[in-house]
């Protein structure tokens, strides 16, 4: 399988994996701009545009889009993140140039109607709510707010209803006209097909503009909100200790999958061991990192009843002082880098993981790294590379939030 990377003229980047033999191929456009490269006032402006662009084109329906994929029996989806927004589609291999020029359509000639814009607007709006009625997603939202302070890290993606409802279709056009262009996109294709020939279809179907910015960031100040509090008439308590952590290239960026991996990322897991199998306390506990361009998190959540919340909490600060001050044995080390390998190559069995792989690393880095390489960079972490992005990262600032029935008062006393 070969990793092949095209800049054309236009200045769109066109990536492919070709699989010989694949019955799938997949092909995706990520657009290197994401709720983070947003005007604070304009906060969700990325994912209304997302939701907008499969409303229609100059020459296809929305419905005639739906019903060109459903006849070969594809997929065609999209998501928004901090950095990034994609756009994507899964088809048998022979219908790949379908797929590619549906996204070329939607990609370059959106319809972007006014009345579009307004019936989407509701749809945001009724996801905002189902978002607001899940406890869980509104604590780590406000553990974002807390870990990156009046940043644009912080954000919700998909913005507040205050600013969905104050979009107007100009600022989804003007928005599109500016970020859309073919030197912030990266066309990523993985499937049976050469190189060469994706090129030429991508050269056909993404038209003549040129030229295209890439936006320009400001990394977060270090400071934090070390608490915040949201009650809410619910059955659980739902809290997450953050951290701030390394950026997506940080040399200590394994160290801390691994780490995590150890702590709260699986069912060996140290929380999930101690607090879920040993004590009953919580049906739902672990930990995540993030990461961005310039900056990273490490988040540690746990649902359970409002009169387990300090005993949870106490457990979870037992590990992280395990963690700091022990690291890791040998056996959990071994344990967590065989997970994350296997994973990881578990996870590249499908064109779609593998056309995606594509697209993020080349707009987030400009390049893929090799998956060999990859692998290496997860065997290559020691015991004394635990210890120091310990160090670094639990005894760094962090940030305690709750959503549920309890005070800020009684998270105080702690």
């Amino acid at each position: 399988m070969t990793v092949e990377l095209t800049t054309l003229a236009s200045g769109l980047r066109v990536v492919t994996e070709t699989i010989p033999g694949a019955l799938a191929a997949s092909a995706g456009v990520w657009v290197g701009v994401g709720s983070r490269d947003e005007p604070a006032e304009l906060s969700g402006v990325s994912h209304f545009l997302e939701h907008l662009l499969f409303k229609g084109t100059l020459d296809r329906s929305a419905r005639a889009i739906a019903e060109a994929i459903d006849r070969v029996g594809g997929e065609m989806n999209a998501f928004t993140t901090k950095e990034s927004t994609a756009y994507y589609t899964r088809l048998p291999a022979p219908d790949l140039a379908l797929g590619l020029a549906i996204l070329g359509d939607v990609l370059t000639a959106p319809a972007l109607r006014d009345a579009d814009v307004e019936s989407e607007r509701t749809v945001i709006l009724e996801e905002l709510a189902a978002d607001d009625d899940s406890p869980d997603d509104q604590a780590h939202v406000l553990t974002f707010e807390s870990l990156f302070p009046d940043h644009p890290l912080g954000r919700e993606t998909a913005g507040t209803r205050d600013t969905v409802a104050a979009i107007t279709p100009d600022d989804v056009r003007s928005f599109f006209a500016r970020w859309y262009r073919p030197g912030t996109m990266v066309v990523a294709v993985a499937g049976p097909q050469g190189h060469d020939e994706v090129v030429a279809e991508v050269e056909r179907r993404f038209g003549v503009a040129t030229g295209g910015e890439r936006p320009a960031r400001t990394a977060p100040a270090d400071a934090v909100r070390p608490l915040a509090v949201k009650r809410r008439s619910t059955e659980q308590a739902h809290v997450v200790v953050g951290f701030r952590g390394p950026d997506r290239d940080d040399p200590d960026r394994e160290a801390l999958d691994v780490l995590n991996h150890t702590l709260g990322g699986g069912m060996s897991s140290r929380l999930f061991e101690e607090i879920r199998e040993q004590r009953g306390l919580a049906y739902s506990v672990f930990s995540a990192p993030s990461s961005y361009s310039d900056a990273g998190a490490l988040s540690v959540y746990a649902g359970t009843s409002p009169a387990h919340v300090h005993e949870v909490l106490d457990l979870v600060e037992v590990e992280l002082g395990r963690m700091t001050a022990d690291g890791l044995t040998h056996d959990e080390l071994a344990i967590a880098v065989g997970y994350l390998t296997g994973s990881f190559v578990l996870g590249l069995e499908d064109t779609g993981a593998r056309m995606s792989r594509l697209g993020g690393h080349v707009t987030a880095r400009g390049f893929v790294r090799p998956v060999a390489e990859q692998i290496e960079r997860y065997r290559a972490v020691g015991l004394d590379d635990i210890r120091r992005v310990a160090a670094r990262v639990l005894s760094g600032p962090r940030t305690l939030t709750a959503v549920g029935p309890i005070t800020k008062k009684s998270m105080q006393a702690r």
